[in-house]
């Protein structure tokens, strides 16, 4: 058997596994070790002394506490009550206009999302704060979950990004210039987002009643409010690319800023502390647990030399760059409709990756095309976020809202999509707007 097949049935045990609802971490370790078993003909030997180098080597990793402390900056942000008053400032300010609270909701979502790094607490969280303001003032069930639920999926796009942190783990790339390259695909997701609420604020039969306007004073007021968390993002992002602190340093730095901040400005006490600190261990024994099925899967894989007979065939071929990178994002929409948006980065990210570079695309190095395809991938697994029937933002922001059947939400989010569609092409066309500031 080649090594190509070998290495496709391992994934197609992979995925059935999936299927069947087993835990991503689990069936990865058992694709790996499929492959370990079938090509040492059934000797098992060298698989346990490959899980123990691999063991060792990834949890002894000193880059990867960036993960736990990115974890614990969330934790605070979300437990400590900092989204209130982030989803009040931007009241103040847009809140009168109509659609405006919407809009609120959307740019808070990205407020929050530049000091959480998760998508599904920004979810989450923003659903107890935005979502019962949005239906006071009349907004449909409809349109005031889909807002929440695609305003949430800026939680992984907007540094930092802990989906980013593990692109960058498997590919050695750089955390900095993968945060730094985020912003303006970041930037143009808020924008698409507001632009397409107000389309459907337009089309809406509801009042979406408008908030009475405030004074200059109290904007301000509102605005001195968030300046600690603009601050935290600041020093975390500045800080990294600026050479003043390296990921692991800044996202410390900003876990201590936020703890701060959180008993300060949010109250926190005890309890919420106790949540916090078990969340970040709960969360991050998950995701070593995934890293680590990963490098058992990838070692696996490369193993069976699949990886390198794809790109080899892809090369043969002849097939334009375009027209592989295309085939590749459509793929990823289709995973992203059954797959948990993890779970999609590990399992293709290894097969993808060596394909992209060793493409041609506008003449751009290896570095280049690491980043550029990073950012282009971690936008497609946002959209899984809200794509049905498995998009776990819907789910979430569909279980607070309560009385609004899912299938209301999932209608409600497909203009947002339709959005996201629209920068993806743009970014896959113009890698400039990944790449410009890394070119400053």
């Amino acid at each position: 058997m080649s090594g190509l097949s070998l290495g496709l049935i391992a994934l197609a045990v992979t995925m059935s596994m999936l299927v069947l609802r087993i835990h991503i971490g689990v069936t990865m370790l058992a694709g790996g070790a499929l492959c370990y078993w079938a090509v040492n003909d059934g000797d098992f030997n060298g698989l346990l002394f490959t899980l123990n180098n691999l063991a060792y080597s990834r949890l002894s990793n000193y880059d990867l506490a960036v993960i736990p402390l990115f974890v614990l900056m969330g934790q605070f942000a979300t437990h400590g009550g900092l989204s209130r008053a982030i989803f009040r400032c931007a009241a103040a300010f847009v809140g009168h206009l109509r659609g405006g609270l919407g809009i609120s909701a959307i740019g808070a979502c990205a407020g929050f999302g530049a000091i959480c790094g998760s998508s599904l607490a920004t979810s989450a969280t923003m659903s107890h704060v935005a979502l019962p303001e949005l239906r006071r003032h009349n907004y449909s069930g409809r349109l005031a979950t889909a807002t929440v639920a695609a305003g949430g999926t800026l939680g992984i796009l907007i540094p930092p990004s802990v989906p980013l942190i593990i692109y960058a783990v498997l590919t050695q790339e750089s955390i900095a210039k993968l945060f730094v390259a985020a912003i303006i695909p970041g930037i143009l997701a808020v924008l698409g987002y507001m632009i397409v609420l107000r389309i459907m604020v337009a089309r809406e039969q509801t009042a979406c009643d408008a908030l009475e306007k405030v004074s200059s004073a109290e904007r301000v007021k509102a605005l001195v409010k968030i300046i600690p968390v603009i601050g935290v993002f600041l020093v975390v992002i500045v800080g990294i690319y600026g050479g003043w602190a390296n990921p692991t340093e800044a996202a410390s730095i900003g876990a201590a800023a936020c703890g701060i901040l959180a008993v300060l400005q949010g109250g926190m006490r005890w309890p919420g502390m106790r949540k916090s600190l078990l969340g970040t261990a709960e969360t991050t024994a998950m995701i070593f647990l995934v890293l680590l099925g990963a490098d058992l899967l990838n070692s696996g894989l490369a193993l069976t030399q699949m990886p390198i007979e794809l790109m080899e065939w892809v090369k043969s071929a002849g097939l334009e760059p375009m027209l592989v990178l295309v085939a590749i994002l459509l793929l990823y929409l289709v995973l992203g409709c059954v797959m948990d948006s993890l779970a999609m980065i590990l399992l293709t990210i290894p097969i993808f990756y060596p394909m992209i570079i060793g493409l041609d695309f506008y003449g751009l190095d290896a570095s280049e095309k690491s980043i550029w395809f990073g950012i282009l991938a971690l936008m497609v697994v946002e959209i899984g976020l809200i794509t049905p029937p498995l998009g776990m933002n819907l789910f979430i922001v569909q279980r607070a809202a309560g009385d609004v059947p899912f299938m209301e939400t999932a209608r409600g989010v497909l203009p947002f999509l339709a959005s996201d569609l629209v920068r993806i092409v743009l970014l896959a066309l113009f890698p400039a707007i990944s790449l410009w500031l890394l070119s400053l």
